[in-house]
C-alpha cells in the first residue's frame, strides 16, 4: 500500500464538518491524501504544516459560501500564500452565472455544484491535475 507521500494531497476547505469528513473519506478512497480545514485560520495551519513537511498541495477543492470569509476572499488568500497557486476545484451549492464568472476571472479551474458525487469530484481533480499549470491571468 501506497504510504500518503505518493499521493497527491488534496487541500479541502469547507464550513461543514459533516462534508469535510465524506470528501475526505471519498478523496482518501480515490488514491488522494486529503487535507481538511473548516476555515481560513484552519486552513494557514494546515498549509504552514504541509510545507514543513515538504510536500507541496496539488489541488484544491473550496467551498464559496463560508461564514467569516468567503470562499473568493480565501481564495485570494491562497493565491498569496501558495505559490504557485495549485488548480482551484470551487464545490458550492451557489449555481449563479456571476458567481461562476467570478471563480472563472479568479482563476479557478473547475466550478462544481452540490450536490455532486464522489465520482465527479475525483474525476474532476484527476482532469485538473492533468492539465498543464497556468497563471490566472492566460486566456
Amino acid at each position: 500500500m501506497l504510504n500518503y507521500r505518493n499521493k497527491p494531497t488534496i487541500l479541502v476547505i469547507d464550513d461543514e464538518r459533516d462534508t469535510l469528513s465524506l470528501l475526505s473519506i471519498a478523496l482518501e478512497k480515490a488514491g488522494f491524501f486529503p487535507l481538511t480545514a473548516a476555515s481560513w485560520e484552519e486552513t494557514a495551519k494546515k498549509i504552514e504544516e504541509n510545507y514543513q513537511g515538504g510536500k507541496p498541495i496539488a489541488a484544491v477543492v473550496l467551498d464559496l459560501m463560508m461564514p467569516e470569509r468567503s470562499g473568493f476572499d480565501i481564495l485570494r488568500s491562497l493565491q498569496v500564500v501558495l505559490t504557485p497557486t495549485p488548480p482551484v476545484i470551487m464545490l458550492t451549492a451557489v449555481t449563479a452565472l456571476e458567481k461562476q464568472v467570478e471563480a472563472r476571472e479568479l482563476g479557478v479551474a473547475r466550478y462544481l455544484t452540490k450536490p455532486t458525487t464522489p465520482q465527479k469530484l475525483t474525476e474532476t481533480i484527476h482532469a485538473v491535475l492533468a492539465e498543464k499549470p497556468k497563471s490566472k491571468n492566460t486566456p
